[in-house]
């Protein structure tokens, strides 16, 4: 059994076991917190079992209580489905449990952010990237922690534009955030006086995009814009690379690469590109730091920019709990404080979240080192260019939220 398969077979026995404590104590007034992820497909390296680490690491900095209350946690894989996230969503709120975490891939988050307002519990989603959860699907329920599609096109795409690659051809995961980081990117790319020549989408957890590159290149386009992430993002670059895109003049832009997909290509593969983040393990002393206690529990490993936004939302929702005395039942009333108390973490350093739900800090645009650059093991980025938090967000001037009307 493989690592991954083994993690991600003890995730599931841990939330059966959860499920069973819940039950036979039903009337305890235990914090209950759920992780959901993908803890075995295309995005378990950079989320997985990662940021069940970083769940664990926020709740013992509490000493496992807040507010009198033991504070329980809970994992469960949904595989990438829409239909398996909502129901785990009704069968652990309806146990109990009082906030979610993590919830990467668009559109699972989208189905269990309306399941959320519905039961009035509290979504903290780090590992979704879709603009819709602060736009048009904004709750007062929902937080989106790290990143989304907005912040990416501005900053990678414009980078590439101001770089000279005017003509752009996008490979695109078919779900929502693929959708909306091609869209937001397409916008900035046209803004600068660029040309989008064409576009494919390809399911998740593809293996051959073969067909797709082959249509990139046809396009005549000076960049491949890969509106993708996870195993995706790492298969399409390696493939890319045995078709020898480069010779034809194809320049690759990672929309959505992160630390983890560079770790799996190797700095040769992956020199060169510019990406965005929201933090990485070598930012200052505080991100060391962590970063150092999440690689003594995670095989050396150095957290991703989403496993380490768990321990910010866990750790911002538990100060929250414990602001209000151990109220947590009004899901709404505990996400209305979060965004009362100002954020500040070793991940993030100080911010605040926005009305709409957006979590607000600075972004980091990187270029990847070659291997002769890299003094070590995960020495892997260059920075290129802090961007202010007042520039890393869509304004809200921008946004279709009801939440900003009514404030």
């Amino acid at each position: 059994m493989s690592p991954k398969t083994w993690l991600a077979a003890v995730a599931v026995v841990s939330f059966a076991t959860a499920t069973l404590a819940v039950s036979a104590h039903a009337d305890d007034r235990a914090v209950r917190i759920g992780l959901l992820n993908d803890q075995g497909g295309p995005f378990a390296d950079m989320m997985g079992p990662g940021s069940v680490v970083s769940a664990k690491l926020a709740i013992e900095d509490f000493s496992s209580k807040v507010a009198g209350m033991p504070i329980e946690l809970r994992v469960a894989d949904h595989k990438n489905l829409p239909d398996l996230g909502s129901s785990i969503a009704r069968q652990w709120y309806a146990e109990g449990v009082d906030v979610m975490v993590d919830v990467p891939n668009s559109a699972v988050a989208l189905a269990v952010n309306e399941i959320t307002r519905q039961a009035n519990k509290v979504l903290l989603t780090s590992g979704a990237n879709t603009n819709r959860l602060t736009d048009d699907a904004c709750s007062p329920n929902t937080i989106q922690w790290a990143i989304d599609s907005w912040a990416l096109a501005h900053s990678t795409g414009a980078e590439v534009v101001k770089s000279g690659g005017k003509t752009w051809f996008f490979l695109t995961a078919d779900y929502a955030f693929g959708h909306d980081v091609e869209a937001q990117t397409s916008a900035v790319v046209t803004a600068a006086g660029g040309k989008i020549l064409g576009s494919v989408r390809h399911p998740v957890n593809s293996n051959d995009f073969s067909s797709y590159l082959l249509q990139a290149q046809a396009s005549g386009a000076e960049i491949l814009g890969l509106a993708t992430s996870g195993t995706d993002a790492v298969n399409a670059i390696k493939q890319a690379s045995e078709f020898q895109l480069a010779n034809a003049g194809i320049k690759l832009a990672g929309l959505a690469l992160y630390l983890s997909d560079v770790h799996s290509l190797g700095l040769e593969a992956a020199k060169g590109m510019y990406l965005s983040e929201a933090f990485y393990w070598d930012l200052n002393d505080d991100t060391r730091a962590f970063s150092a206690r999440f690689a003594e529990r995670f095989n050396g490993r150095k957290p991703t920019m989403y496993q380490a936004a768990v321990y910010s939302a866990v750790t911002h929702y538990l100060k929250a709990v414990a602001a209000l005395g151990g109220a947590k039942d009004d899901g709404a009333a505990v996400v209305r404080k979060m965004k009362e108390l100002p954020t500040n973490d070793p991940i993030f350093g100080p911010g605040k979240i926005r009305i709409d739900g957006r979590k607000m800090h600075p972004m980091y645009l990187f270029q990847v080192k070659s291997p002769s650059e890299s003094k070590g093991p995960w020495d892997y980025y260059k920075l290129v260019r802090k961007i202010p938090t007042d520039e890393a967000w869509r304004p809200l001037s921008e946004e279709k939220c009801p939440l900003i009307k009514a404030q």
